[in-house]
C-alpha cells in the first residue's frame, strides 16, 4: 500500500500533466489530474499554443526552466511522432537599437549556458530564406531553440504518469476545495463526488483566478487574448515539409514590430503582440460542449478581430516578401495568462496549507516549472531558485484587481520591447510614498519605482555639486545604454556622503516586527546569528534554506526583551516568517513598513548634525556600531540604529509615519550649515559596492551558501540547530569552489549593468550580479560569480554588448577595509 501523499492536480494542460509525470517519477503515485474539459484536448491555452520555445531571457531561472523544458520534450514522442522539433531560433533586428539588444541577449545566453551567436544579414537569409535580407541588420541565432508540440507532449507525459499510477479525468470540474483546520482535505467536483487529498495543486492557467478563489487566495494574473493566424500555402515552402515534420526553418521573431513566425508545413503561422491589450473575463468565454471541442473551436479561442491584425499583416509582408501573394486562411484571438511583472506564479497559499498553484506558465517553461513544483512538494526545495516566480513575492497593493489589470496589460504591450534594467513603470505611480515624499519632490527627486514604492535615485537640487567636484571625483562620460536612468549628479551625492553628510530615504525597505515570549527561540531557529543578545543589540544575519542556500539576509534589532525589528528584503521574508510561526501563538509577526519610516543620516559630519538636536548621547562610546538607542530628536521619538550601508558614520533613524515629515525637516534645517544634501539610490548603490555589501536577489540567492557569497562572518560558529545548519556545518571560506568576486574595470570608464558573462582565460566562467561606478575609487565596479581560483589580481573579461571589457579581480572592500570611517 502506498504511503505517499494524495495529490489532486486541477488542470490537465501542459503544466498539470508534466507535474503528474514529475511527481510519479519521484514515487508519489496517488495523483489524480482533473480537468473541466475533455482529454487530451482540454480547451485551455495548451490546446492552441503555437509552441515557440526561446530559452534566453534576462532571468537566469527562467532560462533554466526553459532549457529543462527543451531537454525533456526532446526525449518524448507519441507513437514515434515528435514532441519537440529543434529547428533553432532566429531573432532579427531591423533597427540599430534592436541589433544592440541582440548582442545583449547573446550575452545572457552565454551567462546561462545557452549556445547562440549574433549573425549578419547574409547568414540570417541563409537560415531563413523567406527573409528580405535588405530589411535585416542582423540576428541572434540559437540552435537549441525550437517548436514544442504541446498537445502531443501532454499525451506523452500523461501516458507515462498513468503507467506509474496517476489517474487523469476529463470533463470534471472542481467546484470546491475541501478543508479542515486550515488545511486541504480534498476537492468536490461538479458531479458531487468528493476526492480526498493531502495536497491540491492548481495548474488551471487563466482559470487559476477562479480556482484560487475557492480557498480565498488572490492569484494576480489577467487573462488576455493574443492574435495568431495561419496563411494559405506559400509557394516557397511547397515540398519542404510534410504533416509529419511540419517545420524545418528556425522559429523567427521580428520584435521591432512585436511579431513571431513559424512554419505549418507549407503555410506560415504568425503571432502578434502589436495589437491593443484584450483583457478577458472568464464569464465571457463561450461554453463549448465536450463533443464539439476541436483544435479550431474551444473556450480559449476567441473570434478573430481582423482590424487588430491588419498592421501586423502589412509589416509581415515587408519582412517576408513571400507573404505578399498569400492570404490569411484562419485566425483567432487566443487567451493566455499575464502577470504584473511577466513572471509565473508558483507557491503555496498563505490561507490554506496544502493548496498550491503553478499558474501563468507558458509552454516554454512548463516542464521546468513542473519539475520545480514537484521538488518543492517532495523534497521541500527546488533546484531552481524561484524567488522571481513565487506568488508571494508581491506586496498587497500589487495584487489588487486594478493594479493587476493595468500592469499585466502593460506587460503585454512591452513583451518584446528593449527594456533597460532600471526602466520603471510609467503607471500606476505614486501608490506608495514615504512621509518625506513632498520634500523630495521640492528637491527635484528623480524617482524610480519598485514594488509600487517611489524611490529617489538622485536630486536635481544637487546639480550644482557636479561643477564643484574635485578632479579625482569627476565621473567619465558613459555610453548611451549605461547613461539611461542615470545622472552625473550621483557622483556629487556620493562625494558629499563621503566628505560631509547626506540623508537617504530608507523607508521602502521591508520591516517586520517579531514579538512574544517565543520570539528569541523563533529567530534563533531561522537565522545563523546569535539572537539572545542584550536589548539594544543589532545583528546582521542570514536565513538559510535546508540545503544551506541563502534565503535572505536580515538585520535583527532587539528593541525589548520579547520585541524585535527585522530589516528584511521583501514580502517573501514576511511570508516565510508567517509560515514558520509556532501554532501556540507565542510569536506574533507583523509588517510595520507602512506605519513607519526611516532616514539614513550618513557621513563624517553625521554626529555634528544629529547630536545638537537630542538630549540623548550619540557619541561612539554611548552608541557603538551595531547597537541601537531609543531616543528623541527635536522631541520626536526615534529608534536610532548605528548601521551604515554606505560605509560612513551615521544611523538609520526610524520613527512612526506620522512624525516622518517633521523628522526630515528638523534634520534638513539643522544640517544646512554643514552642507547636508538629500541623496538617492544611485549614489547608495555605488557606495555599498565600494564597501562590498551584498544585495540579496542580485548578488546571492538560495543557489549560494554563505561562504561562497563571502558572508561566512554572518554564521555564528558556536551556534547549532538552525535551519540549514547541517548543510553548511563542514563548509568554510577555504572549501568553496566558486566565489562572489569583486572586479574593477581596467579602462576606468566602462560601466556594465548586470547579467553580463565573465570570461576567464578566454572561456565563459561566470556572470555579473551587481555593478556601478565607484565614485570614491574612480573606477567602475562589478561583482561576479567566478571560480574560487580567480584570486585577487586575476585578469578577466566582461562581455558588454558584443565587446570585451577587461577587468581585474580585486581584494575587498575597496574603501576603508579597516572600518575606521564607520566607527568614528
Amino acid at each position: 500500500m502506498s504511503t505517499t501523499p494524495r495529490v489532486v492536480i486541477i488542470g490537465a494542460g501542459i503544466v498539470g500533466a508534466n507535474l503528474a509525470d514529475e511527481l510519479t517519477e519521484r514515487g508519489w503515485t496517488e495523483v489524480a489530474v482533473l480537468d473541466q474539459g475533455p482529454l487530451p484536448l482540454t480547451g485551455g491555452s495548451t490546446s492552441h499554443a503555437p509552441g515557440l520555445v526561446y530559452q534566453t531571457s534576462a532571468s537566469k531561472v527562467m532560462t533554466e526552466l526553459a532549457t529543462y523544458t527543451v531537454e525533456k520534450f526532446k526525449s518524448l514522442d507519441v507513437d514515434g511522432a515528435w514532441c519537440f522539433n529543434q529547428v533553432g531560433g532566429l531573432e532579427v533586428a531591423t533597427t540599430p537599437e534592436r541589433l544592440a539588444d541582440l548582442h545583449r541577449r547573446q550575452g545572457w545566453a552565454t551567462s546561462w549556458g545557452v549556445p547562440g551567436e549574433v549573425v549578419g544579414p547574409e547568414r540570417c537569409a541563409e537560415l531563413h530564406p523567406l527573409l528580405d535580407r535588405e530589411r535585416v541588420l542582423g540576428g541572434f541565432h540559437t540552435p537549441t531553440d525550437g517548436l514544442a508540440k504541446a498537445s502531443r507532449a501532454v499525451v506523452a507525459v500523461a501516458r507515462r504518469a498513468e503507467s506509474r499510477g496517476a489517474v487523469f479525468r476529463g470533463s470534471t470540474r472542481v467546484i470546491e476545495v475541501l478543508q479542515q483546520g486550515g488545511r486541504v482535505t480534498g476537492v468536490r467536483t461538479d458531479g458531487g463526488e468528493e476526492i480526498p487529498a493531502d495536497i491540491v495543486v492548481s495548474c488551471a492557467g487563466f482559470w487559476g483566478q477562479a480556482v484560487g478563489e475557492l480557498v480565498g487566495m488572490t492569484v494576480p494574473l489577467l487573462p488576455m487574448a493574443h492574435q495568431y493566424v495561419r496563411t494559405g500555402q506559400i509557394a516557397e515552402l511547397v515540398g519542404r515539409n510534410d504533416e509529419r515534420i511540419e517545420a524545418r526553418l528556425p522559429i523567427l521573431r521580428h520584435q521591432d514590430h512585436d511579431l513571431y513566425y513559424r512554419e505549418h508545413n507549407d503555410c506560415v503561422g504568425i503571432g502578434t503582440y502589436a495589437h491593443r491589450p484584450m483583457p478577458t473575463r472568464l464569464s465571457e468565454l463561450s461554453e463549448v460542449d465536450d463533443d464539439d471541442l476541436t483544435e479550431a473551436a474551444m473556450p480559449s479561442m476567441l473570434p478573430f478581430t481582423e482590424e487588430d491584425f491588419a498592421p501586423s499583416w502589412e509589416h509581415s509582408k515587408v519582412l517576408l516578401p513571400s507573404l505578399r501573394e498569400a492570404k490569411i486562411e484562419s485566425g483567432f484571438n487566443g487567451v493566455f495568462s499575464f502577470t504584473p511583472d511577466g513572471g509565473p506564479l508558483v507557491g503555496e497559499s498563505q490561507q490554506v496549507a496544502g493548496f498550491w498553484i503553478a499558474e501563468a506558465v507558458w509552454v516554454t517553461h512548463s516542464a521546468g516549472v513542473a519539475r520545480a513544483v514537484a521538488q518543492l512538494l517532495v523534497d521541500g526545495r527546488s533546484d531552481a531558485e524561484l524567488h522571481g516566480c513565487d506568488v508571494n513575492r508581491f506586496d498587497e497593493i500589487e495584487t489588487t484587481k486594478a493594479y493587476v489589470s493595468e500592469t499585466s496589460q502593460q506587460s503585454f504591450v512591452e513583451i518584446y520591447d528593449v527594456r533597460h534594467p532600471l526602466q520603471p513603470k510609467l503607471s500606476p505611480r505614486d501608490l506608495r510614498v514615504s512621509p518625506f515624499h513632498a520634500r523630495q519632490k521640492e528637491l527635484g527627486a528623480f524617482f524610480l519605482e519598485a514594488h509600487a514604492w517611489e524611490r529617489p535615485h538622485w536630486y536635481e537640487a544637487n546639480a550644482r555639486l557636479v561643477k564643484e567636484l574635485p578632479t579625482d571625483w569627476q565621473p567619465p562620460s558613459r555610453d548611451a545604454w549605461s547613461a539611461m536612468f542615470h545622472s552625473p549628479i550621483a557622483a556629487g551625492e556620493a562625494w558629499k556622503t563621503r566628505t560631509a553628510v547626506a540623508m537617504y530615504d530608507m523607508t521602502p525597505l521591508k520591516r517586520i516586527e517579531v514579538s512574544g515570549p517565543g520570539a528569541i527561540e523563533f529567530l534563533q531557529r531561522l537565522t545563523t546569528g546569535k539572537m539572545d543578545k542584550s536589548v539594544g543589540s543589532v545583528t546582521y544575519t542570514l536565513a538559510l534554506d535546508k540545503a544551506g542556500g541563502i534565503r535572505s539576509d536580515l538585520t535583527v534589532a532587539r528593541l525589548g526583551e520579547h520585541l524585535f525589528q527585522v530589516g528584511a528584503n521583501g514580502n517573501l521574508d514576511l511570508d516565510y516568517f508567517l509560515r514558520e510561526a509556532p501554532d501556540d501563538h507565542s510569536v506574533q509577526i507583523r509588517d510595520i513598513t507602512g506605519g513607519t519610516c526611516c532616514v539614513g543620516v550618513w557621513g563624517p559630519l553625521a554626529r555634528d548634525l544629529v547630536q545638537p538636536l537630542s538630549g540623548d548621547d550619540f557619541s561612539h562610546e554611548a552608541l557603538k556600531y551595531f547597537r541601537l538607542k531609543q531616543a528623541h530628536i527635536a522631541g520626536i521619538p526615534v529608534t536610532a540604529m548605528r548601521l551604515s550601508y554606505v560605509g560612513e558614520l551615521g544611523w538609520e533613524i526610524y520613527t512612526s509615519a506620522e512624525y516622518g515629515q517633521r523628522l526630515w525637516d528638523v534634520l534638513w534645517e539643522a544640517g544646512q550649515p554643514l552642507g547636508v544634501i538629500a541623496a538617492g539610490r544611485a549614489a547608495f548603490n555605488s557606495l555599498r559596492l565600494e564597501k562590498g555589501y551584498r544585495s540579496w536577489g542580485s548578488d546571492m540567492t538560495t543557489e549560494h551558501n554563505p561562504y561562497e557569497a563571502g558572508l561566512g562572518f554572518a554564521v555564528n560558529k558556536k551556534k547549532t540547530g538552525y535551519v540549514g545548519y547541517e548543510a553548511i556545518a563542514g563548509l568554510s571560506d577555504e572549501s568553496v569552489t566558486r566565489r562572489l568576486a569583486c572586479l574593477t574595470i581596467d579602462d576606468g570608464r566602462s560601466v556594465v549593468l548586470g547579467n553580463e558573462p565573465v570570461f576567464l582565460d578566454g572561456e565563459a566562467a561566470g556572470y555579473v550580479t551587481s555593478a556601478a561606478f565607484g565614485h570614491t575609487i574612480g573606477k567602475p565596479i562589478a561583482y561576479a560569480w567566478l571560480p574560487a581560483s580567480a584570486a585577487a589580481g586575476t585578469s578577466v573579461e566582461i562581455q558588454y554588448f558584443g565587446r570585451k571589457v577587461r577587468a581585474t579581480v580585486a581584494a575587498e572592500p575597496l574603501v576603508d577595509p579597516e572600518m575606521a570611517r564607520i566607527r568614528r
